[in-house]
């Protein structure tokens, strides 16, 4: 394989955005592209390994990450999208042991980094229609701490992702929560288009300035997608990267001034579209 320039961005995807295959048939479909790295959510990505939890070891974790990089692909992240703030005290409790345990081995898989959103913002709605953001708030709270905790052992980060309908619905509550988990640990994974809605996508270059204010320096990792007002003119609607209406040049031009060379994965691609995008967002400008 030719020897790859060395860029200030690095490019790549969810694993599992080119189906869930057999590990091998995976990495090497997902080898036939130029990308840097991929973020391997296990589950949805590999179909022939009993991946549940208590199944994990060292060289499981080492089988799978040698697999990878056969293909001259990196696992960035290891996305293990638990809803913390469940319901079902039983639910959470597995969905918080899983994630543990993808901290314990995440090490093994080449990365540093366990990543999750943060449940719907009106789980508690039915419960206490007052109160039901505070207590969604205090569970996510317990939930974010008792995983730092773990995290801090084993010399991993744990990063969230704010969304405007999750219980971390901005930038300020993004900040609010790393101030109120004063840990190294806790990071943020940093999806700008997850805080645009209809009622300001107009404004998205201020909503990105004020994300990286509060937290530009704890981004752990980067999604980037494009939108677009869907016809009916009712909400947003994913398109490919380049084909909307946000600003993605200015994202990157904050994003490296912020974090260079951070790990970037891009969403709303296909096997269809993967190369073109890749090739757009190569041919950007934005030092």
């Amino acid at each position: 394989m030719e020897e790859r320039e060395i860029t200030i961005m690095a490019f790549g995807i969810l694993a599992h955005a080119l189906g869930k295959l057999p590990l091998k048939q995976l990495t090497e479909k997902l080898g036939k592209y130029e990308l840097d790295f991929v973020q391997l959510a296990l589950s949805k990505a590999i179909s022939d390994i009993d991946l549940g939890l208590g199944k994990l070891s060292p060289g499981l974790a080492n089988h799978i990450a040698e697999q990878f990089e056969r293909n001259s692909l990196r696992i960035g992240v290891l996305g293990c999208y638990i809803n913390p703030i469940h319901p079902d005290p039983v639910q959470r409790r597995y969905d918080i042991e899983r994630f543990k345990e993808h901290i314990r081995f995440a090490r093994q898989f080449g990365t540093s980094i366990v990543a999750t959103e943060t449940g719907d913002l009106n789980t508690y709605l039915t419960h206490d229609s007052l109160r039901y953001r505070e207590i969604g708030w205090d569970i996510l709270k317990a939930t974010i701490e008792e995983l730092t905790e773990e995290a801090e052992k084993w010399g991993v980060f744990i990063g969230l992702e704010p969304v405007y309908r999750h219980t971390l619905s901005s930038s300020e509550k993004m900040k609010q929560l790393l101030e109120e988990i004063p840990s190294n640990h806790l990071g943020v994974v940093f999806d700008p288009c997850n805080l645009l809605d209809l009622t300001n996508i107009g404004q998205q270059d201020k909503i990105i300035a004020d994300a990286f204010d509060n937290f530009g320096e704890r981004i752990v990792l980067a999604h980037l997608k494009d939108v677009n007002i869907s016809e009916d003119s009712e909400s947003l609607q994913e398109v490919q990267a380049g084909s909307g209406q946000f600003n993605i040049t200015g994202f990157l031009s904050k994003l490296h001034q912020h974090k260079p060379f951070v790990d970037i994965s891009i969403e709303g691609v296909n096997e269809t579209n993967l190369k073109d995008a890749l090739r757009y967002l190569n041919s950007l400008s934005y030092k």
